[in-house]
């Protein structure tokens, strides 16, 4: 069968790979119909995702179907559609033995650290499959990326009546903004494109966006949007050191401030006058945790979380090279891409 391989930065190969062996106990095999497209694979293929590892097969957001299942393996049986939990833990470590599943001492990402979903059938373990017959396979590819943004706002402790400011509309800044709005809070929404801030208050129903500029400007506006008290909770979603070292600048006193974007260099920020004076909680948010995933399949059944607005490119599996890069070009209205893997 073929898959796609990132060689290194920049350089895709079709490659034959073999097909999976049976299951072993405890595993699943599974068709891979849908991929989603996120920042993690944009900074693989561009060389600036800190964990990647190279040659890598890319895909972590997933939406699949069993194929056959090993020995003791009850939660799931062949034809179920499901959606994947992409961190692959020790569930031996310290970090493990507290239920930090997202943060253990050994962690692989699929796609990331290894061999991930661009490819029709492979092996994981079935304790990371999420059953979910009502979603559409598009639609289970999605569930990750919004447990990232789940998995950050539960990180905050965001109360009702608070006010969220989500810095970068990106597909994780978006899925903030859906569970700060689920909590009760008021959400602000800053980016630079002003494509991404209409599409926040066209289609997402948030009236309060701010195109950032400066961090005196920025402050200043939300300043004006918040009478002065600024936002209790701010979580940066960039990955731009500049962007998160000024988020502090944006929080209340007292207020938390949750970086879930990564970046590879050094965060700077002022500490009397800003942290220390508004005595400011720093919070790092790594991907998610299981129970995440299931909340956000019944939120998504229920319609509580509408997914049909994200999905603004889909791409053919045969193509993806020549898609990928287009998807990089600024000024296409990218959302969300997901790639339609062949039958």
């Amino acid at each position: 069968m073929n898959a796609w391989v990132l060689e290194q930065p920049r350089q895709w190969r079709f490659a034959t790979v073999p097909e999976p062996a049976a299951p072993a106990a405890g595993e699943a095999v599974v068709r891979v119909r849908a991929v989603g497209i996120c920042g993690t694979d944009f900074g693989g293929y561009l060389g600036k995702m800190p964990f990647f590892s190279y040659p890598r097969i890319p895909g972590h957001e997933l939406g699949v179907e069993v194929v056959a299942v090993g020995d003791g393996v009850t939660t799931v049986g062949p034809g179920d559609r499901c959606c994947v939990e992409p961190y692959i833990n020790c569930q031996r470590c310290f970090s493990c033995a507290r239920g930090l599943t997202n943060c253990c001492a050994h962690h692989q990402t699929l796609g990331v650290h290894c061999d991930g979903g661009l490819r029709p059938l492979f092996t994981v373990p079935a304790r990371k499959l999420h059953p979910s017959p009502r979603l559409a396979h598009e639609q289970n590819a999605l569930v990750e990326t919004l447990a990232i943004g789940c998995h950050a706002i539960d990180r905050a402790r965001a109360q009702p009546g608070e006010t969220v400011l989500v810095i970068g509309a990106g597909p994780i800044g978006l899925s903030a903004v859906e569970f700060a709005r689920l909590a009760g809070c008021r959400v602000i929404v800053m980016d630079t494109v002003a494509t991404r801030l209409a599409f926040v208050r066209e289609r997402m129903g948030i009236p309060d966006t701010l195109a950032a500029t400066t961090p005196e400007a920025n402050a200043a506006g939300l300043g004006a949007l918040t009478d002065g008290r600024m936002c209790e909770v701010v979580v940066d979603a960039t990955g731009s050191p500049a962007s998160m070292g000024a988020a502090l600048g944006y929080a209340s006193f007292g207020g938390r401030v949750v970086y879930v974007g990564i970046t590879q260099e050094q965060v700077a920020f002022p500490h009397a006058p800003v942290l220390h004076r508004r005595e400011l909680s720093i919070l790092a948010s790594r991907n998610a945790l299981s129970r995440d995933f299931a909340r956000i399949i019944a939120l998504v059944e229920e319609g509580r979380i509408d997914t049909h607005p994200w999905i603004s490119h889909r791409v053919g599996f045969p193509r993806l090279d020549v898609a990928f890069a287009g998807l990089l070009e600024p000024g296409n209205g990218l959302v969300k891409a997901v790639v339609e893997m062949p039958e």
